[in-house]
């Protein structure tokens, strides 16, 4: 009974380890853990758009130096307007010569993309637990098999749990996200150019020009039509 035991786990393990080398198409497969910033707040717009500038300016390093000028955008969104203003301080306050007219200048242009995926998407945050272990050590279990933080004391414990998980913005993941992209460019060629993606909460979806369709109010009256006599 033991031996056929064996050689059926032992038949079970091949089985399991041995997967189909043809499939009629990709088999689908989770990208490597990543995280992605959620704007929350207006001050986040202008971190992003620092961080837009001195990407651009690192390219723009590498050819002569021309005035700059930002394209409008026809119909802005409060996000655009914001992004627009705070780009043009950074490159000011970086010493760059950000023209108010298109003539002679590189033209800065600005695409926000707003995207909406499915509502209630899968959330994988740290799913450990703190453990208190002697002497006021504590241990946040299932992160990178283990992390001690020896704090002495129980409180420094719980402050450094909730230090941990304040990394992680609060709420469902949003299903809103807004790509960022701009780029700088004579008649001829791009100079420079920057892509970037991002959360935005589900409340805020109409500072970026998403603008939800009212739901349809349920009809209340009915007609009915009378026949025979009266």
């Amino acid at each position: 009974m033991a031996l056929k035991t064996a050689l059926a786990v032992a038949t079970g393990i091949l089985l399991a380890g041995c997967a189909s080398r043809y499939t009629p198409t990709p088999l689908p497969a989770n990208f490597a853990t990543t995280k992605q910033a959620k704007l929350q707040a207006a001050y986040h717009w202008g971190v992003i758009s620092d961080s837009i500038e001195k990407r651009v300016v690192t390219e723009l390093k590498k050819s002569p130096p021309r005035p700059v000028y930002i394209a409008d955008v026809k119909d802005p969104t409060p996000f655009q307007r914001a992004l627009a203003a705070q780009l043009t301080t950074s490159l000011v306050n970086d010493g760059y010569v950000v023209s108010r007219s298109p003539a002679g200048s590189l033209k800065v242009e600005m695409d926000v993309q707003a995207v909406t995926f499915t509502a209630d998407r899968p959330q994988y945050r740290y799913h450990g637990d703190k453990t208190i272990l002697a002497g006021g050590v504590w241990l946040l279990s299932e992160v990178d098999a283990g992390a001690l933080f020896n704090v002495g004391a129980a409180a420094g414990g719980i402050d450094a749990y909730q230090w941990f998980n304040s990394q992680f913005a609060p709420g469902d993941t949003p299903k809103t996200e807004i790509i960022v992209t701009v780029s700088v460019s004579d008649q001829y060629r791009y100079l420079a150019r920057s892509t970037s993606a991002y959360y935005v909460a589900d409340t805020d979806r109409q500072l970026y020009g998403i603008i939800d369709p009212k739901p349809v109010e349920p009809q209340l009256t009915r007609t009915f039509q009378v026949r025979g006599d009266m």
